[in-house]
């Protein structure tokens, strides 16, 4: 599923249709109504973009999805003829619009229920029992086409992605969710389009049965989300890369260091959230005039993850080195100003 995070004018949208089914897309998607952390920003176009929404599927053939908040925008949506829906993030997060969207859906008849896919995006916060409660009230109406997207959580501080993967969560909702297909939006996790390239592969080796990538013909000039929207012909490539079958005698080889790069990932993340709360800690002990080394706490946490390393058969020599490398650059960033 691919297209752009916000459908800003009729030709704009039109292109961007044609382009990412020239590129090999399935479905196309596009935001009409945005919700934004700050007033101010774009907020999408409303309901007159969804005749544009209508005409893309029209000309290009492909299905066509949009973001929904209240039960006005499943109506306006179910007139316009698109073929489903996904939920955001933010309204996942409130068990009460939630379900104030859920009997809606039931208040529907069966021919106009059934015309539409539902996909729920998780929560903002990494709950994994909110958003299988949000999956539920929706089963709960009687939505047969359900899906749910993997689109990272929420965290505050300096970080490597947008939003924190934390693939632990959509692998136990699948877990618990077998028969729900399950699609990873790799825009929204990293938040660069350097990402969404890896962040695919990633997610397709983890065998996720899709993925909604947020593509613009010009995504410099895109009114939202312009940092993580990649050009349909970056699309193209991109498809092209995840069909493209690895040789028989690298194969393994090439899915350990797929397995590698997504843990280095992870410590990036990791790392850049302590070194946030070392500066903190930095700016703490100035205010108050406390020593910035302080050997005792030092010589604790050396110890007590050095036992750790010895329990999960970890060179203890080489955690001591790590941890003494990451100590000394957390010095650092709690001396700068």
């Amino acid at each position: 599923m691919a297209g752009p995070c916000s459908a800003e004018t009729e030709e704009q949208t039109l292109t961007a249709a044609r382009g990412v089914a020239a590129a090999g897309a399935d479905v196309f998607r596009a935001g009409v109504w945005k919700p934004r952390t700050k007033p101010g920003g774009f907020e999408g176009i409303g309901a007159p973009a969804l005749p544009w929404l209508a005409r893309a599927r029209r000309e290009t053939g492909l299905p066509v999805i949009t973001e929904i908040a209240t039960p006005a925008h499943l109506h306006l949506v179910l007139e316009a003829g698109l073929d489903g829906v996904w939920i955001g993030a933010r309204t996942t997060a409130n068990p009460f619009a939630v379900q104030e969207l859920a009997d809606a859906f039931a208040a529907l008849s069966d021919r106009e229920r059934n015309s539409l896919a539902v996909l729920v995006k998780n929560p903002v916060n990494p709950d994994l029992e909110l958003w299988i409660g949000a999956i539920e009230r929706l089963q709960g109406a009687g939505v047969g086409r359900l899906g749910a997207i993997h689109r990272g959580f929420s965290s505050y501080g300096e970080r490597y992605y947008r939003n924190a993967p934390m693939w632990r969560i959509p692998i136990e909702l699948k877990r618990r969710m077998p028969q729900l297909p399950l699609y990873c939006d790799p825009s929204h996790i990293g938040g660069r389009r350097d990402l969404v390239a890896p962040l695919s592969r990633q997610a397709m080796d983890m065998e996720f049965d899709g993925l909604i990538i947020e593509s613009h013909c010009k995504p410099d000039k895109a009114l939202s989300d312009s940092a993580q929207q990649i050009t349909p012909d970056e699309l193209r490539e991109l498809i092209a890369g995840l069909d493209r079958p690895c040789r028989a005698e690298d194969g393994g080889l090439d899915d350990c260091r797929r397995r590698i790069d997504a843990i280095d990932d992870e410590l990036m993340e990791l790392l850049a959230r302590r070194m946030a709360v070392s500066r903190e800690i930095g700016r703490y002990k100035r205010e108050r005039g406390l020593a910035i080394v302080q050997p005792d706490r030092y010589r604790t946490l050396i110890e007590r993850r050095a036992a750790e390393a010895a329990r999960l058969k970890i060179d203890e020599n080489f955690v001591r080195s790590i941890l003494e490398t990451i100590h000394e650059e957390s010095v650092r960033q709690q001396l700068k100003p």
